[in-house]
């Protein structure tokens, strides 16, 4: 298949979209893989991310089965034509890379392969991957390759493969940064809990204490007394326990692979209900499964809206609600009765409750926030993003 400029070009910004829409690290290089097949009309297509001990960290095929990839076996090591890729600048081309003298053979259910072509993805002097491509499946006029005399790669896919390389290292970059600021906010909210754990048990366990010394000192003058101070040491003893039960299984990382967003919501609902004196509830209609960065999203809206709910608004209930909207995305509530506030006096006197860190998880997720709040009225949370 031949590609005129325009045509290469066009291929080649479908492509370069398809990128940016990913924020994952291993979709990421799916979709480059997947794209680079594609554009330059390649039987088989990989990306090679290596390791610090001669090997790959990850290495992602198209074109080739799951049960093929199966039997082909571990992950290949860094050496032969794959290595050049990674400790050279240029690209390779070859017409038949069975012919190069560093061609070491194919493990048994490896495909056989011969027009080649490989290029290095590099941000400034680091190598991220390598690209590899074979098996022309056209030639330039368009006419499918037959088994004996395969087309080769040509000059314009080299460049086309170029430019795509310099883009999948923006957009691999981009995606370790998501990663990595994923990972550092997630620190970030275990240490918010810690802090909570340390002042809510605290204060159960001082009260505990303080209760105790009352019960000890009125066991002989009043043992009536003392009966009921003791009955409330139980009482304080079961909510530091419910206390730290509830921050452990936040302290735990979100199920959402496993239970999907709706049973995970339920769940922290209910353990949230059982350590505090709010009543909190879930209701939850028609949601479909979204995409992974969505329902992250949303997950950790509703508990920092929860969280400010619970611990500053003074309700006695507090309602989640998430449902499908007509375009098949979601929207979640969390609404409570408590005393409100004016979001515009929080904002001037420097205090967020959340609210920044709530927008910007759901712009990052194409998402829209909305927070109504007054003073005496209550306030409520709304998130919608749309269908993936």
């Amino acid at each position: 298949m031949h590609y005129g400029p325009c045509t290469g070009l066009a291929a080649v910004s479908t492509a370069l979209l398809a990128m940016s829409r990913r924020l994952e690290v291993h979709d990421v290089l799916r979709t480059i893989v997947a794209s680079a097949r594609e554009l330059l009309d390649a039987e088989y297509a990989a990306l090679g991310v290596p390791d610090d001990h001669g090997g790959f960290a990850q290495f992602v095929v198209d074109g080739i089965s799951e049960e093929q990839w199966r039997r082909i076996g571990p992950l290949p090591r860094q050496h032969g034509i794959l290595a050049a890729m990674l400790h050279q600048d240029a690209p390779e081309r070859l017409a038949d890379v069975r012919q190069d003298p560093r061609f070491g053979g194919w493990p048994a259910a490896h495909p056989d392969m011969s027009a080649f072509l490989g290029m290095p993805i590099k941000d400034g002097e680091e190598t991220l991957g390598a690209l590899f491509l074979a098996n022309k499946r056209h030639a330039p006029d368009g006419a499918p390759a037959d088994g004996g005399d395969r087309p080769g790669f040509t000059d314009e896919d080299e460049e086309l493969l170029s430019l795509l390389a310099q883009h999948a290292a923006i957009a691999l970059t981009n995606a370790r940064l998501y990663e990595r600021s994923r990972e550092l906010t997630i620190a970030e909210e275990r240490s918010r809990l810690a802090h909570e754990l340390h002042d809510a048990v605290s204060q159960k366990l001082f009260s505990l204490r303080l209760t105790a010394q009352a019960a000890a000192a009125l066991v002989d003058r009043d043992p009536g007394r003392a009966k009921g101070e003791l009955h409330q040491v139980a009482v304080l003893a079961a909510e530091a326990a419910d206390e730290l039960r509830a921050a452990v299984t936040e302290l735990r990382p979100a199920a959402l692979d496993e239970d999907g967003l709706v049973a995970t919501l339920r769940n922290h609902v209910r353990v949230l209900d059982r350590a505090h004196t709010a009543h909190v509830s879930f209701t939850s209609d028609g949601v479909r499964a979204l995409p992974a960065t969505q329902e992250e999203a949303l997950l950790r809206v509703a508990q920092e809206a929860l969280h400010n709910a619970l611990r500053h608004s003074g309700a006695d209930r507090v309602e989640v609600t998430l449902a499908r909207t007509p375009a098949g995305g979601a929207v979640l509530r969390v609404r409570d009765r408590g005393c409100g506030f004016s979001p515009s006096t929080v904002r001037k006197a420097g205090r967020h409750l959340g609210l920044v860190s709530m927008r910007d998880r759901a712009s990052g997720s194409g998402g829209r926030l909305e927070v109504r709040s007054e003073p005496g009225e209550g306030t409520t949370i709304e998130m919608e993003v749309p269908g993936g």
